[in-house]
C-alpha cells in the first residue's frame, strides 16, 4: 500500500512516520508512506500558501492553487489517480471499520489542512471523502493524518507478527479487548488472575471473550448494544 501525505509540514510527520512499528514497517518495504511540502507549488514569490477568507472572518485560508498542483504532480508522478482524503473536523468519524476498508486500497492520499481550514473549491474538485478523528478542533490536520496512516498501516500484511496481533484487540470485533498482564505474577498485592497461569488455552479463551464483554458493556454500552443487535440479526 502507499499513502501520500500532502502537508505545510512533512518533517513533522516523517518525525513520527519514522519510529518504531511504522517506521520498521517503511524501512522494510511493507508500506509506501511519503510526505509532499505544498508549499513547493504556490506560484507566490514569497511562498506564501494562504490568504484572508472573503467575506471576513478571523484566520487564514489555505489557497486552492498549491493544494490542486501538489496533488497533479503525485498523479504524474506515480501514474494513477489516488483516493484523496480531506482530514477534517466536518468528516466522518473514523471507525476500525473504515480503517478495514480503506486499508485494501492499493494507493491514499491524505490531505492536511491549517489555519482556518482550506479553500472549498479544491475539495470540490480533488477531495474524495472527509474523515475526523473526533469532535474537537485541531491547528492542523497532521495528527489526524498520522493516526489514519498508522492505523492503516498495522493493517499491511507482515507489518505485524500475525492477524491475531490486531483482530483480537479493541474496536476489531466491536468489543473492547480483554484486560492483559506480564510478569511478575504479583505486583503490590494485586495477583494475575490465575486462569491466565494455568496453561488451558479454552479456559482462558473463555475468560478473555468473557472479560471483553464485561469490559465493554461497562466503558462503552453503546458498542456493547450494538454488538448484542448484531449478533441477533
Amino acid at each position: 500500500m502507499r499513502i501520500d501525505i500532502l502537508t505545510l509540514f512533512p518533517e513533522m510527520c516523517e518525525a513520527v512516520l519514522s519510529e518504531s512499528i511504522v517506521g520498521r514497517a517503511r524501512r522494510a518495504g511493507l508500506v509506501d508512506i511519503r510526505t509532499h511540502q505544498i508549499r513547493d507549488y504556490t506560484e507566490d514569490k514569497h511562498g506564501r500558501v494562504d490568504d484572508a477568507p472573503y467575506g471576513g472572518g478571523m484566520g487564514m485560508i489555505m489557497q486552492p492553487q498549491p493544494i490542486y498542483d501538489c496533488f497533479q504532480a503525485l498523479c504524474a508522478e506515480t501514474g494513477d489517480r489516488p483516493k484523496l482524503i480531506y482530514l477534517s473536523p466536518q468528516g466522518r468519524p473514523l471507525t476500525q471499520e473504515i480503517v478495514e476498508a480503506r486499508a485494501k486500497e492499493p494507493h491514499l492520499a491524505l490531505l492536511c489542512g491549517h489555519y482556518e481550514g482550506v479553500d472549498e473549491r479544491v475539495l470540490e474538485e480533488i477531495a474524495d471523502e472527509e474523515l475526523s478523528i473526533g469532535d474537537y478542533v485541531l491547528t492542523g490536520g497532521e495528527l489526524p493524518a498520522l493516526v489514519l496512516a498508522d492505523a492503516l498501516a498495522r493493517m499491511q500484511p507482515g507489518v505485524l507478527s500475525g492477524d491475531v496481533c490486531f483482530t483480537d484487540e479493541s474496536h476489531f470485533s466491536g468489543l473492547l479487548e480483554y484486560p492483559q498482564y506480564t510478569r511478575p505474577p504479583e505486583w503490590r498485592g494485586r495477583a494475575v488472575p490465575e486462569v491466565l497461569l494455568s496453561g488451558h488455552h479454552a479456559n482462558i479463551d473463555a475468560w478473555r471473550k468473557e472479560q471483553s464483554l464485561r469490559r465493554t458493556e461497562e466503558k462503552r454500552p453503546d458498542l456493547y448494544e450494538a454488538y448484542l443487535r448484531e449478533q441477533k440479526s
